[in-house]
Order: C-alpha cells, then structure tokens, then sequence
C-alpha cells in the first residue's frame, strides 16, 4: 500500500471531530431534556397554548445562549491551562536545556526505545522544534485535539437549538389533555435520533450510543416530573 492511499485510510480516524462532537452531543440532548421537562411542566400547569409555546420557545432561546456562553467559557480554559503550559515549558528550555532534552530522551526510553536510540531521537527532535516536541510527547498537546473555544459555543448553541426545537412541535397535539404525552413522545423520537447520529459521527456501535442516550435522557424528564409532582408545580 502507497503513502498516499495510507493517509487516505488515516483520514477516516474520528479522534479530530471530538471536541465539537462533545459539545453538540451535551447540547442536542439538552435542549431536548431541558425543554421537554419545562413544556411538560407548563402544559401540566395550564391549557393555554399560546403560554404553553411561548414558554418553550424563550426556554430555548435562553437555554441555547447559555449552553454556548457556557462552552465557550470551558473550552476557554482549557485554553489558557494550554498556554500556560507552552509558556512554562518555553521557560523550562532557555533556563535548562541540557536536563529537557534528558526529559525527552527518558520519554521515548519509555515508550520502548533503548537509550542510545531514545537520545538520538530526542537530539533530533529538539534541533527541528524543541518546544513542539516537549508540547506533544511531554504534555501530550496535539493540533487535532487543541481545545476550540468559538467552534464548541457554536456546535453546543446549534444543538441545542436542534434539540429544543423536537418537544416544541411535540406541544401542538390537538387537546391540551394529550400535549405533555406529545412532547414525552416527540422527546423519545428525538433522543434515539441524537444517538443514532452521535454513534455514526464516532464511529460507535449504535445500539450502545442510542441506549446511552435514550435512558440518560429520559431518567432526566422522569425526574424533573417527578420532582415537580411532589411540589404540586407539574406533572404529566
């Protein structure tokens, strides 16, 4: 096999689509809790349609700048704990060169290479990019897993909305009487989705990706109902 055709075949590797796929994974199956159990709430509460969508809807307006303010503001950190450690190992190197280089050749002598072979290596590494070898196999700081601050906030408010927007359309059921059990059921619909399309962006078995969501999701409508039940606020 070719270089080529082998880069072709690495392409398919799932690892660069984490970061985003977290967020949108978090936010979807959010916006479908978050806004199932609020709608059931309001429809327990009152026949009123027209507060029973409105309210839906400002939930997933707010919910949906949350969840990204909130993601950008951890990626975020994630961030700086990143930066923080490229300017102390940069600080390492100008004070200590000769004890970093010991550092890396001790690293590659773990990973299995004998030392005259680990040196080399690591001589070789610091004369083409010192730092980038310290962040990558000292730190373990990689271009394809940095932390994306703008690209999570975005896939987390997206989700989001995408969820939110399943038990919205589950509140139009014709009487006031079937609407909590819509939204129940359009919430369903929409967790299963969520895993199916999670576990085809991972590269995951469905069935356990799906199930994994499917009863996360819903242990948290059971208990937000069953909370309000006990308070007297909602019910279905």
């Amino acid at each position: 096999m070719s270089l080529e055709e082998v880069k072709a075949r690495n392409l398919h590797h799932k690892i660069h689509k984490s970061g985003w796929l977290r967020a949108a994974v978090l936010g979807s199956n959010d916006g479908l809790v978050a806004t199932a159990s609020l709608m059931i709430g309001v429809a327990a509460a009152t026949s009123n349609k027209s507060f029973l969508l409105t309210a839906g809807l400002a939930g997933i307006v707010a919910g949906a700048l949350s969840m990204g303010v909130g993601e950008y503001i951890s990626v975020s950190s994630q961030t700086d704990i990143e930066e923080a450690d490229k300017a102390m190992e940069i600080e390492h190197l100008a004070l200590d060169p000769a004890g970093e280089l010991e550092e890396l050749t001790q690293i590659y002598m773990e990973r299995g290479l004998d030392r005259e072979l680990a040196k080399k290596v690591a001589e070789k590494m610091t004369e083409k990019d010192a730092l980038e070898a310290h962040l990558r196999d000292e730190l373990g700081q990689f271009e394809h897993t940095k932390a994306r601050p703008v690209q999570a906030a975005f896939a987390s408010l997206i989700s989001y909305i995408s969820g939110g927007v399943i038990p919205f359309i589950g509140a139009f059921a014709p009487t006031s009487g079937t609407r909590a059990w819509s939204i129940v059921a359009f919430t369903e619909v929409g967790l299963i989705a969520t895993g199916i399309l999670s576990a085809r962006s991972a590269g995951s078995g469905y069935g356990k990706t799906t199930l994994r969501i499917l009863v996360g999701g819903s242990l948290g409508m059971a208990i937000t109902a069953g909370i309000g039940s006990l308070v007297h606020i909602s019910g279905i």
